[in-house]
């Protein structure tokens, strides 16, 4: 049975996997001090424009974020986030555990409204309290969103702009940003991100790799970094696995047509959804797509094809995610289509 559950439900791209292979024996120091971490890495600053950044690997989305803004917070702040964040709900308060309040803010189908933010700020240094507060340090950003959406350009640019009013940090998980860049509507750049941010993720685990998390700091890297990384257990000791992998992510723009591809599809099994009677949840542009089954329509479904139950929508139904990948192809799309019935009744609702 195929399965559209996530995309990362198989192993490593084949380019990926024959990089790993063909290296395996060659010998290496440890902790990214080899040549294909160093290229990797070059490679990555290229892609952004931003020679002087300061590239980490790291293994997983949720060490990453974590690290990310242990980095950039102070021990009194807290991080800004839209109350559909990864970080607010679905890490298991792995950054507040580094002792940082996460400050979950209003959200349009995952995009953080920018109006409520300028408001929570305005309102939070009006209180004459504040200091006793936990201040807020730094805005949460994922393009794209665990909805699948993407963020204007202006919009960023004003979120910018509130954080150099108010000083804060602004950092944008990008655990599938290739899937916001392969798609026509997205507006941002790695070049645009680096300009922007004061540090910014590339999603590899998600676009191909078995593991990996470049982390980039555009301008202003932590000082004694490596130590930093390591004191909160983000340093392989054979980091040559992610340097590989990134090295051959970032060759011959495999990194962008993998999320071009995903996209393709996405669309795809958008049009059928929609062709089908499937009520669509929300608008994504990116490689999740998510519609409404009832429960009856689930149950069945769930029998022949592989997906994920967001949330309920309502008692009598679910919201259902399907994600294409870098592995998904023409033919699972295919077998995906055939195994969507037609829709013959509509509750009142949906």
């Amino acid at each position: 049975m195929r399965t559209f559950e996530c995309d990362y439900t198989e192993g490593v791209h084949p380019t990926v996997l024959a990089a790993l292979t063909r290296t395996n024996m060659e010998q290496m120091s440890g902790y990214g001090f080899d040549p294909y971490t160093a290229r990797a890495i070059e490679r990555i600053k290229d892609a952004c424009k931003a020679e002087d950044a300061a590239v980490t690997l790291l293994v997983g989305g949720t060490q990453t974020n974590m690290i990310a803004l242990d980095l950039l917070l102070a021990s009194f702040e807290g991080v800004i986030s839209p109350e559909t964040g990864h970080i607010n709900v679905h890490e298991a308060g792995a950054v507040e555990s580094t002792g940082h309040k996460v400050i979950a803010l209003k959200s349009t189908d995952g995009v953080l409204d920018v109006d409520a933010l300028e408001a929570y700020l305005s309102t939070f240094y009006a209180d004459a309290t504040h200091e006793h507060m936990v201040r807020p340090g730094a805005v949460y950003l994922t393009h794209p969103t665990e909805c699948g959406t993407i963020y204007k350009k202006e919009q960023i640019l004003r979120i910018r702009a509130l954080c150099d009013r108010y000083e804060m940090k602004l950092y944008v998980d990008g655990a599938r940003l290739g899937y916001a860049l392969g798609c026509p509507e997205n507006e941002l750049s790695l070049s645009d991100l680096a300009a922007l941010c004061d540090t910014f993720s590339i999603g590899g685990t998600k676009l191909g790799l078995l593991c990996g998390e470049a982390l980039v700091f555009p301008k202003n890297a932590p000082k004694h970094l490596m130590s930093q990384v390591k004191r909160h257990g983000g340093l392989l000791a054979k980091g040559r696995v992610l340097g590989v992998q990134f090295d051959a992510l970032f060759t011959d723009g495999l990194y962008e047509a993998i999320g071009k591809e995903a996209i393709r599809h996405a669309r795809r099994i958008r049009e059928v959804l929609i062709e089908r009677g499937y009520p669509i949840a929300w608008e994504s542009p990116t490689n999740q797509q998510f519609i409404i089954l009832s429960d009856t329509e689930a149950d069945a479904l769930k029998k022949h094809v592989g997906f994920d139950l967001w949330g309920r929508a309502d008692e009598g139904h679910w919201i259902v995610r399907f994600t294409s990948s870098w592995s998904t192809t023409d033919e699972s799309v295919a077998e995906l289509c055939n195994a969507l019935p037609f829709r013959t009744a509509l509750s009142d609702r949906f």
